[in-house]
């Protein structure tokens, strides 16, 4: 076929137009402006127009692919009604797509891009993940044949699009509420119709919803069933080392409870699969973490720039968990955290875990809220962070082994860590 995707420069709807691409189909794209993600995509041999425009749309194209944010009035869109050609959001797309494939499909309101990274670390199958996967260099691993391992989204329901044959579920805890019209009832069929349409099941069987759910699965109980975690550097870089039940001992790359439990859930998927346990723990090794996740950037005796996508509190607290362990582990006293708020509902919606989820940083410094097209909404950050004495800044200046702050205050030793899902990602590196 000869697909074009509009919108093409997201992760999620790139990571569909290589994966098609390498399948064999003919894939052009566009977007509004070129960045990091359109450039691979280029470089592998996808032609990608900047900005849109209605010459992109051509007769011979069989299939057009828009990401969620593009509206109906969008100059391709309209000319693709014009000419009669199938247009299908990303969601509708997904049964196109995924529809005759085994699909180990990966869900969560955290972790399930990890998840997804570490198991696909370990089958070596197919992969597409909301985040480049440092053991393959991308957010896709290709690999000819009919199974591959899918990040499902709750957040726009298309996770009930994914055709899972093994449904992982890593959490449910309440997120996107928006999309589900703040219905929790809505929310959590959801997940159970997820779980229920899947062959093979494996969850966090500790999750408030989940343990509660009469239906056939693989329960991970991580309190009992994780033991003995323990974290150690190798090279410099974090690993912790945890055994499972009765299957032995699994080191892994990166720091934390929630890394022990993602990991555990990949595992017993890979064990149900049919790898043994000497596989698994072999190719565990592989896995180097994944972009933007606790993604080390600079890294000195005494100073380490830290990015991490985490925007919602309880990714912030988890993360920083990791953080003063790594901190106390390479003898550097000060943790300083970047936030950059992410969309004001959610803010809104989880405002008092967020005025805790900071507790033990040395400083906190706090940018301007990241709209994602959301009307702006009056929060007092200065009055709701006050035990923190936040220090505020319209954006961070990175340089090596130097953050500087607006007010010209420069940060050049501690562990500094930033969290957000907007632009700070290219702050912290220097990009923007």
């Amino acid at each position: 076929m000869r697909i074009h995707l509009i919108g093409i420069g997201g992760i999620g709807i790139s990571g569909l137009a290589k994966y098609l691409f390498l399948d064999g189909h003919t894939v052009t794209g566009s977007d509004q402006t070129l960045n990091k993600v359109t450039k691979d995509l280029i470089d592998i041999g996808i032609s990608v127009n900047a900005p849109h425009h209605q010459s992109s749309i051509t007769e011979d194209i069989d299939l057009i692919i828009h990401s969620a944010i593009i509206k109906s009035d969008n100059v391709e869109i309209i000319e693709a009604k014009k000419l009669g050609i199938k247009t299908l959001s990303r969601s509708k797309a997904l049964p196109e797509i995924l529809g005759n494939k085994r699909v180990f499909s990966v869900c969560g309101a955290h972790g399930k891009s990890t998840t997804s990274a570490i198991l696909s670390s370990i089958l070596g199958k197919s992969s597409i993940i909301g985040a480049y996967n440092k053991t393959f260099g991308s957010n896709i691993n290709y690999v000819k044949g009919n199974e591959i391992v899918f990040e499902a989204d709750e957040s726009d329901g298309s996770f009930l699009n994914s055709n899972p044959y093994y449904s992982i579920v890593t959490n449910t805890e309440p997120e996107h509420m928006e999309f589900y019209n703040y219905d929790y009832e809505k929310f959590y069929e959801a997940y159970r119709e997820f779980l229920e349409i899947a062959k093979v099941r494996v969850v966090n069987g500790e999750d408030q919803f989940i343990e509660k759910l009469d239906i056939e699965a693989i329960r991970l109980f991580p309190s009992k069933d994780i033991r003995d975690i323990k974290s150690r550097l190798i090279d410099g870089e974090p690993f912790i080392e945890f055994e499972l039940l009765n299957y032995g001992k699994f080191s892994v790359w990166g720091f934390g409870e929630h890394i022990a439990l993602d990991t555990s859930l990949a595992i017993l998927t890979a064990i149900d699969y049919g790898l043994s346990i000497g596989e698994i723990q072999e190719n565990l090794l592989t896995y180097r973490g994944i972009e933007k996740r606790f993604d080390i950037l600079q890294k000195s005796e005494d100073f380490i720039l830290i990015d991490d996508y985490g925007h919602h509190p309880t990714e912030i607290e988890a993360t920083l968990k990791s953080a003063f362990q790594y901190a106390e582990m390479v003898g550097i006293d000060e943790v300083v955290a970047v936030w950059q708020p992410h969309k004001y509902s959610r803010t809104v919606d989880n405002l008092a875990h967020f005025q805790s989820c900071f507790r033990g940083v040395s400083k906190l410094i706090i940018l301007p809220v990241w709209r994602a097209g959301e009307d702006v909404v009056e929060i007092d950050f200065k009055e709701l962070f006050k035990e923190y004495s936040p220090i505020f800044s319209e954006r961070v200046h990175v340089s090596e082994r130097d953050v500087k702050l607006d007010s010209g205050t420069r940060i050049t030793k501690g562990l500094i860590i930033g969290f957000g899902a907007g632009d700070i990602t290219y702050q912290l590196r220097g990009k923007v």
